[in-house]
């Protein structure tokens, strides 16, 4: 399946998908969060933790979809803040949700491709979260994603086996390819990728990672 795929239906699932992290759920909604969804939480607050010190610092959220990490670091201090994202409707949301939040001066939404995109430049931080979950080749996004970034880089990966890993792949079937992995497959990849102080830490169905570059 396309990137065109996923972008279509991330665009369409934009307001949805912002719901997810507690805005405007009804009863039922908020079962289901509580119940598969407590990564999302784990790995929100495992990223703000990592991306510390921010005062001042810069960071690129990657497949920065409603715009929840990117106002939130921005709030916390950040200097500056770009989020990118392939679906203009995570783009509307993000960038409304930054100026409601009074963070629009420091965060800005543009659409990109990440792996095609030429930054011109590093950023102290670079977090990808819920990306590496529609990517096909992961090692090229780590490549990048490493050499960007001058402190730290963050990924979560999506834990393959058990119940909850079929009951998603069930769910994307029809919507766009869905990757997951193994902890040892993650681990292999950040040493092919040479990253250095590698952290790994399970948490609920996901894996987050934060690898610093090689100096």
């Amino acid at each position: 399946m396309s990137d065109s795929n996923v972008s279509e239906f991330f665009d369409s699932y934009a307001h949805d998908f912002d719901a997810i992290y507690g805005n405007k759920n009804g009863f039922v909604n908020s079962i289901v969060n509580r119940l598969f969804r407590q990564a999302m939480k784990l790995r929100y607050q495992k990223t703000l933790e990592a991306c510390t010190p921010v005062a001042g610092r810069s960071v690129l959220d990657v497949g920065c979809g409603p715009g929840h990490y990117s106002v939130a670091l921005a709030k916390l201090g950040a200097g500056e803040v770009l989020g990118i994202d392939f679906a203009e409707g995570m783009l509307a949301v993000a960038r409304a949700r930054a100026a409601n939040e009074g963070a629009g001066a420091i965060c800005k939404f543009e659409k990109h491709d990440f792996i095609e995109s030429d930054f011109g430049r590093k950023f102290d931080y670079v977090i990808l979260m819920g990306f590496m979950d529609y990517i096909a080749k992961p090692a090229d996004v780590i490549r990048k994603a490493l050499s960007i970034a001058a402190v730290r880089a963050c990924f979560s990966f999506p834990l393959s086996g058990g119940f909850l890993a079929w009951q998603r792949q069930q769910r994307y079937k029809s919507r766009c390819d869905l990757f997951l992995y193994s902890e040892e497959q993650v681990r292999r990849l950040f040493a092919d990728c040479g990253a250095v102080n590698v952290r790994i830490e399970r948490i609920d169905r996901d894996l987050f990672v934060a690898a610093e570059p090689a100096a």
